[in-house]
């Protein structure tokens, strides 16, 4: 063996036993462990009118939905519309079952654009299905949307086509 080489290798011993003393934990003794406070967390700003637009349209959607199981005594169908920025759809759909009874969209007419005249015609096409099942009478849920617009056009094509809400 070279000089060198056993130096270096002494060296290695050396760091590994000092390096293995580093690595020991050092237990003090009678030292207090200190109280740990619970911290609360720090909140995100967050965006107030985003939240209350939120929280609105939750609430609204809850409370047409209580509004519906209250009207809907007799378990009669309920007709359920759903608009997206480009279609409209409407179906109805038996609670009791869970099926969908009727559907109509703006997909199968092909109607181009999102406006008032598709969602009356839309409503009138639900409505005529609905009569040749031998349904009269529902209930018009419009989920978390306000009753205005194309929403209201469905409503009144299904009226126009014989069936009371």
């Amino acid at each position: 063996m070279k000089k060198g080489s056993v130096i270096a290798f002494t060296a290695l011993i050396l760091v590994g036993i000092i390096g293995a003393n580093f690595l020991k934990k050092k237990v003090k003794k009678d030292v207090e462990e200190p109280i740990l406070v619970e911290e609360k967390p720090i909140l995100v700003e967050e965006n107030p009118i985003k939240n209350n637009l939120f929280l609105k349209r939750k609430k609204r959607k809850t409370h047409v939905r209580e509004k519906i199981k209250q009207k809907n005594i007799n378990g009669r169908p309920r007709l359920s519309v759903f608009r997206s920025n480009k279609n409209i759809y409407a179906q109805i759909i038996d609670d009791k079952t869970g099926t969908t009874i009727v559907s109509a969209s703006s997909l199968q007419m092909s109607i181009k654009g999102s406006n008032q005249v598709g969602a009356n015609i839309i409503g009138k096409l639900i409505g005529e299905l609905a009569l040749k099942k031998g349904i009269t009478e529902v209930v018009f849920d419009r989920g978390r949307y306000l009753y205005h617009g194309r929403v209201q056009a469905v409503a009144d094509g299904a009226r126009e086509a014989g069936l009371k809400f």
